[in-house]
């Protein structure tokens, strides 16, 4: 048998345990902040407890998953990583929420070649300010570090949200009938889909591309991160009849709002209803595409829809403007037409 004079050890492999250790005192603080009604045993253990706040009298949970796509390549070039994390929450307790649910809990997934524990620790500061902002614990997640996996200074992430809603109060879009009001609520910017073609148009552009974007510096513009709608629309639902939410990712407007309407029904968006904000201008203009493809690529401007009776609409849009959205009637619900698009822009 061969005989090796030097010994290998996990470290000389590629993984660190003792950084992987100080990432997680690292995060423990952070995770406290998030901490809420229901959680039991949080970050450290092999498995997080969460008891479902006995408020509820038929709870019924809904999940939801996801990760934050190409936006991270941008991370990565600019070394902006303080805020992807938020964008992970938001694509997950956004989701959640169009259910009418509100948001239990969160776990993340961090997965890089090498870790570096403050690259790392802002990722999940962001997670974690995600988690505060919409009212969710950060109750476990995962760090893996596998060599050679991912490219020097590299990641990936993924995570996923539980929420719980009274079985009563599931939207599901049934009662969505013709005459009811299309409220569409501002998005922050680009949010975390269509990064591919962002991608593009700044390689398209290069240094001709604006310094400035909508009073932001042009990378804060494209990286700021997804709108989180949960404290403001659930306090929306418990006081106005909403029939339905669609949250505005990979698709846009002309993919996620059918997803929500009954059949034999459409949407029809009246185009200027919302202004179109100097991000998004720029972006079709070095894309070089027509509407359809924004209202199919991007959200254009409209992060959150909510559609709601027109004796209703004008309250519930009060309601959420005081709390802080921006919030447009963008269009009504009409009947579908024979072979007719079930969104009209």
């Amino acid at each position: 048998m061969t005989q090796f004079s030097t010994p290998l050890s996990y470290k000389a492999a590629g993984v660190d345990i003792d950084a992987g250790d100080a990432l997680v005192e690292r995060i423990k603080p952070l995770a406290k902040k998030t901490m809420r009604e229901g959680v039991l045993a949080g970050i450290g253990g092999f498995g997080a407890l969460f008891e479902v706040p006995k408020r509820y009298k038929e709870p019924v949970l809904v999940s939801g998953t996801d990760g934050v796509g190409t936006k991270l390549k941008l991370a990565f070039e600019w070394q902006m990583h303080d805020t992807v994390g938020i964008d992970l929450v938001a694509m997950s307790v956004n989701d959640v929420l169009v259910q009418g649910a509100e948001p239990l809990f969160f776990l993340d997934y961090f997965a890089c070649g090498k870790l570096d524990v403050d690259t790392a620790a802002a990722v999940v500061g962001g997670i974690a300010k995600g988690c505060e902002l919409s009212g969710c614990a950060l109750i476990g997640g995962e760090t893996a570090e596998m060599p050679g996996m991912y490219p020097a200074g590299e990641y990936d992430l993924a995570g996923f949200a539980v929420g719980a809603v009274e079985k009563s109060k599931i939207l599901t879009g049934a009662d969505v009938k013709p005459g009811d009001v299309v409220l569409g609520l501002a998005s922050s910017g680009v949010h975390s889909n269509g990064f591919s073609l962002v991608r593009k148009c700044i390689e398209r552009a290069g240094d001709s591309a604006p310094t400035m974007l909508d009073g932001k510096p042009f990378k804060n513009a494209l990286m700021e991160p997804t709108r989180l709608y949960v404290k403001n629309v659930l306090a929306a639902l418990s006081a106005h009849p909403i029939k339905a939410l669609a949250h505005i990712t990979g698709g846009g407007l002309l993919e996620n709002i059918p997803r929500v309407l009954p059949d034999g029904t459409a949407a029809h968006l009246v185009k200027g209803s919302w202004p179109q904000t100097e991000l998004f201008a720029w972006l079709q203009k070095t894309a070089g595409i027509d509407d359809f493809e924004m209202n199919r690529t991007f959200n254009n401007g409209i992060g959150m829809v909510v559609v709601i009776d027109a004796a209703n609409a004008a309250a519930c849009a009060a309601t959420l403007r005081a709390a802080g959205e921006t919030v447009y009637q963008i269009g009504a619900i009409a009947e579908r037409g024979a072979n007719a698009a079930v969104v009209v822009a």
